[in-house]
């Protein structure tokens, strides 16, 4: 009987226990359950376990090029100081909780199809990079809160699962406005900052004319490529930095900032510029690698999600990625990434001056990509509902929160609040810092209170949907943008199965989900 138990320990210790195996024996389970050919299985099998190697690398990448900017902001300002970037912090975080991750993350969306098929709230939850993220952010909340390994992919799947379908409702009648429609909804992980833009366009937007009456300049344009824009979004962040700590210690202090990750000390000042300057085009390659890591193992995974979704739950709207409203209103898409920029500069000025010395929260520096990606989706969603001031100031005030949210979070989050990186978008600040706070509590004790959590959160979403969304308000005022190019955004329904078109987002956008 040895080797049974060999074979187990074997099984357990070195296939189930490694995320990347995992990810690749779960992406085969699917793409069989679709009764794809052999070939087919395992091809996307080892993309899939080769896309998660990716992410561990690029993680590797990023680190390292974090390492000296938080000695100079250490240095610089006497305290902690973080970039929010999603794939840095999920990369940073594969190592040690890997498996706990993947689990979690299938268990969520198998009970978010529940959820879908049995409530109001029907609604799939398509953008797979976005529960990647969620299921990496419960999964450290919850171990550093001290729960165990099952209690986290089982209280954290149930979470996950109720996030799913309950935050695309929250938005649907603001979506709704956006769309001209009742055909899709959001699904991504900014969605405070989108109501809260929405609400805001409500208030200040009478009277005021669409974003898609300006013309803004084409050189600006080039900001929509994800690469681009965080390359160039920490080669400023690292020159800034990098000049304040060589005047606040001097040359031969400054100079040794890029020793201590095995480099070799700046020779002069050129040098030690220049060596921001490619520490920022690392960090660059480092979050395009991840990327491609993760695009790599949705680019499998997901097909298999979506094809069992619509067999299980048959007419449900696709809750798609931040990018899928962009059509809809392309100039707020613009506005909305500046002012959000902005609200992360004006959050930055207060964290200095008022919050980091009066209640110890981290200086989070505004970065490109975040603030583009959700602060557009923002200006869409402002523009809907209050014209030009309500792209403006809901976005701006989306700023706010992804600067303010991600400094509260990583008091939740133990050693990995020390990463230099945190999660960047509204909800997993608001989401993951409460919860944090719930875990506070003894075992048992915090692991029923962010079930209860969860369960507000469902009955929240539940009462949304059947006495404002099925009950068709959509809110007043503001202008609906809908222009001949987005038309095509819709989901298609056929044969009782649902299967859904694509758009084509701005350049560098995280693309929707095939269609099975």
């Amino acid at each position: 009987m040895d080797w049974v138990i060999d074979t187990a320990k074997f099984l357990v210790n070195e296939i189930l226990s490694q995320p990347a195996y995992l990810i690749g024996i779960i992406t085969a389970v699917g793409l069989a359950a679709l009764k794809k050919s052999v070939g087919q299985t395992v091809g996307g099998a080892i993309k899939a376990t080769l896309g998660l190697l990716l992410v561990g690398a690029g993680a590797g990448l990023v680190s390292s090029s974090l390492d000296p900017l938080g000695r100079m902001i250490q240095g610089t300002t006497g305290t902690h100081g973080v970039i929010p970037t999603n794939e840095a912090i999920v990369g940073i975080a594969q190592s040690e909780f890997g498996a706990r991750v993947a689990w979690l993350m299938i268990l969520g969306f198998l009970v978010s199809l529940a959820l879908a098929r049995f409530t109001p709230l029907r609604y799939v939850f398509l953008t797979g990079h976005h529960m990647l993220f969620m299921a990496t952010l419960l999964t450290i909340v919850m171990a550093t809160a001290g729960q165990g390994s099952v209690a986290v992919v089982l209280g954290g799947g149930v979470l996950l699962g109720i996030l799913l379908v309950a935050l695309p409702a929250f938005a649907h009648p603001w979506t709704k406005k956006v769309t001209g429609n009742d055909t899709l909804a959001i699904g991504h992980f900014g969605t405070a900052g989108y109501i809260v833009s929405g609400a805001t366009g409500q208030l200040v937007g009478k009277n005021s004319r669409s974003t898609e009456e300006m013309k803004l300049p084409e050189g600006l344009r080039f900001l929509r490529d994800s690469m681009v824009a965080t390359a160039l979004s920490m080669v400023l962040i690292y020159l800034v930095m990098s000049l304040l700590f060589l005047a606040k210690v001097g040359q031969d202090a400054a100079f040794k900032a890029f020793a201590g990750s095995g480099g070799d000390p700046a020779a002069d000042v050129g040098n030690y510029l220049m060596q921001s300057v490619m520490q920022g085009l690392q960090f660059g390659i480092g979050v395009a690698v991840i990327l491609f890591g993760v695009r790599t193992i949705l680019g499998e995974l997901v097909p298999a999600f979506q094809g069992i979704a619509g067999r299980v739950v048959p007419g449900a709207k696709p809750a798609l990625d931040a990018p899928i409203v962009f059509p809809y209103a392309q100039n707020a898409v613009l506005i909305g990434f500046i002012f959000s920029f902005l609200g992360g500069l004006t959050g930055l000025a207060a964290l200095i001056w008022v919050f980091n010395p009066a209640f110890g929260l981290a200086l989070v520096l505004p970065g490109l990509v975040p603030h583009f990606f959700t602060g557009g989706a923002a200006g869409v969603y402002g523009n809907a509902t209050g014209g030009r001031r309500g792209a403006a100031v809901g976005s701006f005030l989306n700023g706010l929160l992804i600067t303010f949210l991600p400094a509260i979070l990583l008091k939740a989050l133990g050693s990995f609040g020390e990463a230099n990186t945190t999660f960047g978008d509204a909800d997993f600040g608001w989401f993951g810092a409460v919860l944090g706070s719930i875990g506070k509590l003894d075992g048992t004790a915090g692991l029923i209170g962010m079930l209860i959590f969860g369960l507000l959160i469902l009955a929240g979403a539940w009462i949304m949907q059947t006495k404002v969304v099925d009950r068709g308000w959509i809110p007043g005022g503001g202008i609906t943008a809908a222009p001949a190019e987005a038309a095509a955004v819709v989901p298609a329904q056929a044969a009782g199965t649902a299967t859904y078109a694509k758009i084509a987002p701005p350049r560098g956008a995280p693309a929707p989900p095939p269609a099975p």
